[in-house]
């Protein structure tokens, strides 16, 4: 746990061997479809421009899939970085958690695909949805079943792919959404980043905030949703910039908070990487600097569920992060859905 009031030296105390297993990240990685969406090739689509896509979001290109890609490919290559990184064989998982909104297809769980394609013999796996908090609500489940010992080793995979959802004839919307997946191994080894505490929340009300209408039970695709264009992604704009920048707050200084720091203490935030003008407004409420964040928003764009991990994954290998450090992960989404989770490294 950590000590309060030593913030700035030994933050950490060991845990009594009679304490719960600590969940441990082992090894983390990324992928990204091949297709690069620039601002220059939306202009062709829609009526933009880079400035004003720049100026409103601070996006500058995303990846998209293309006829053989999907969430399941990128999950495949996520996971198999992770698990070199991890130095840890496919048939040691025990489970695979995906989250994601965009399976491959509404059955069976994209996470059967992925166990075939990685080897992972003996592992049982599912999907979970929570848009994009996905990543998080995952972690909790994983390090749940390595505290309590159902587990000794999690695949956790945020991957989604919402340029398949998304209306290229919406100039609000169309601008945000790359596809993308990121992973990590959780394990109850005594080496590596060691899970501190996570905080998780809904608020149901906001349910139709963030959504797609129509393809599930409620709304069968019909002619008629297919003509109305309610099979993609539609968004409240100015209430979800409200909601993320509320909730990235708050679940910071609660994170920090609960385990005796300040949040000037915490050396590194990553967030949802949803629009930059959130990430801007949100350091300015923490009192922190920008540089605190981990941000690759210029050049993947809003990748939901795979946001967080893959910038987790790229800041671990850049050196960016170093032993120590105390990293706090948060991100929210649809539902309206938010959490975050506070590492050491």
């Amino acid at each position: 746990m950590i000590v309060p009031g030593a913030a700035s030296q030994n933050r950490i105390e060991a845990c009594p061997e009679s304490s719960r297993r600590s969940a441990r990240i082992l090894g983390l990685g990324s992928a990204l479809p091949g297709r690069v969406l620039t601002n220059a090739d939306l202009e062709t689509i829609i009526d933009t421009s880079d400035e004003w896509i720049v100026s409103r979001t601070g996006m500058k290109k995303r990846h998209v899939v293309g006829p053989s890609e999907s969430t399941g490919t990128l999950a495949v290559t996520a996971a198999r970085r992770a698990l070199e990184d991890a130095e840890v064989s496919a048939d040691c998982i025990d489970v695979i958690i995906i989250a994601t909104i965009t399976p491959d297809q509404p059955c069976p769980a994209t996470a059967c695909k992925v166990q075939a394609a990685i080897g992972a013999t003996r592992a049982i796996g599912f999907d979970l949805a929570a848009a994009c908090t996905g990543f998080v609500n995952a972690l909790a489940v994983a390090s749940s079943m390595i505290q309590s010992g159902a587990a000794e080793k999690v695949l956790v995979i945020g991957a989604d792919t919402l340029s398949t959802i998304t209306d290229y004839e919406s100039r609000d919307s169309c601008i945000l959404f790359g596809d993308g997946a990121g992973a990590a191994v959780i394990g109850a080894d005594s080496e590596g980043p060691e899970l501190l505490d996570l905080s998780l929340g809904m608020d149901g009300r906001g349910y139709e905030t963030i959504g797609v209408p129509a393809g599930g039970s409620a709304l069968p695709a019909s002619e008629a949703t297919l003509r109305e264009r309610q099979h993609f992604l539609r968004l409240d704009g100015r209430e979800v910039f409200r909601f993320a920048v509320q909730k990235l707050v708050g679940t910071v200084k609660e994170l920090a908070e609960r385990n005796g720091v300040a949040v000037a203490d915490l050396d590194h935030i990553v967030p949802h990487q949803a629009n930059l003008r959130i990430l801007e407004a949100a350091a300015k409420k923490l009192g922190l600097p920008l540089d605190r964040f981990v941000i690759q928003i210029e050049e993947v764009g809003n990748t939901s569920a795979a946001s967080v991990p893959m910038a987790l994954d790229s800041a671990a290998r850049a050196g960016r992060i170093e032993k120590g450090d105390l990293v706090a992960l948060v991100a929210f989404g649809g539902g309206l859905t938010w959490g975050g989770a506070l590492f050491q490294w």
